[in-house]
């Protein structure tokens, strides 16, 4: 028999416990108290109630009783992503392995697909005077990086992982959006600080894509920070290139040997999508989506952990 898959429910115990080596590496910077003073309910109850409704896709209020009253679990969720308590676990195992050099700075680039339920739409409008942009049902649904296409709602998950197939940064944008147009934002998205002096790093030392990367734009941002790109050219540029003859230029550098190496950031999105609330978006925010996903993100980092 060949070797079993690795699936992410290795990470937890039976249908949805964390592991103590998983809870050891994640448990020690959260905070024990709230703003009042009063201690928290058991941490590790809420997280394992979160990653119930991560893995399951679920309404809240159908949470398990044994992770106590769902409101505390959702408000608990709502609050760590408003206060950035999530990215910040996910930034704290990301320095880790960086410090140790196991993050490999070969990056890949790409985007997937999530489609919206019917319930992600019709999120509440702000805005102090009626008539206000914001109350304009078409910028709601920009702003909540919703897309409406023959399928119906859809977000983009635009990921930048490195060659292990981590995910190093995350950026969401509506499902009828052009990849190459959130390239910039997923760039400067990859912030990684230092355990000791030195500025966070951001800089790739190589960036592997396919063709709906492949401008002049993009090639030119990674000349300029000094990264190496590996992307295919598009038909329509080298047959451009060629009917210029001379003045087309020489045709950018291809490192084919790389770019095998892509596929990670596509085994990234199989694994970040067997989580249903991944794999679905039932958020009507697109903060709280995308927090989601970054809580799907850390386990594929714990796990790589050990």
């Amino acid at each position: 028999m060949g070797a079993r898959p690795c699936l992410i429910i290795d990470l937890v115990v039976g249908r949805g416990e964390i592991t103590d080596a998983a809870w050891s590496r994640i448990e020690p910077p959260l905070p024990q108290r709230d703003n009042a003073g009063r201690p928290w309910r058991d941490h590790r109850q809420v997280a394992n109630g979160v990653l119930w409704r991560l893995r399951t896709g679920a309404p809240w209020r159908d949470l398990p009783e044994r992770y106590g009253p769902w409101q505390t679990v959702y408000r608990r969720f709502a609050r760590w992503e408003k206060d950035g308590t999530w990215a910040r676990l996910l930034q704290q195992v990301q320095v880790r392995d960086d410090a140790v050099g196991a993050v490999e700075w070969t990056v890949s680039v790409d985007s997937t697909v999530a489609r919206a339920h019917q319930h992600a739409a019709g999120a509440r409008k702000k805005g102090p005077e009626a008539g206000d942009e914001s109350e304009d049902p078409a910028a709601v649904t920009r702003r909540e990086a919703l897309g409406r296409s023959r399928g119906g709602l859809t977000t983009k998950v635009h990921l930048a992982v490195d060659g292990r197939g981590l995910p190093l940064s995350i950026v969401l944008s509506a499902g009828n959006t052009a990849d190459c147009t959130m390239f910039p934002a997923v760039l400067d998205a990859i912030r990684i600080p230092r355990t000791g002096a030195g500025r966070p790093r951001t800089k790739p030392d190589r960036v592997v894509a396919d063709k709906a990367y492949s401008s002049r734009k993009i090639r030119r941002l990674l000349r300029r920070r000094g990264i190496k790109a590996t992307i295919p050219e598009r038909r329509d540029q080298i047959a451009d290139r060629a009917r210029r003859a001379g003045g087309g230029g020489r045709p950018p550098a291809f490192d084919k040997v790389a770019y095998r190496g892509r596929n990670v950031v596509e085994r990234c999105f199989a694994r970040l999508k067997q989580f249903r609330a991944v794999a679905t978006r039932f958020d009507k925010l697109a903060a709280r989506y995308r927090a989601s996903v970054v809580i799907a993100a850390l386990f594929l980092w714990l796990r790589a952990g050990g």
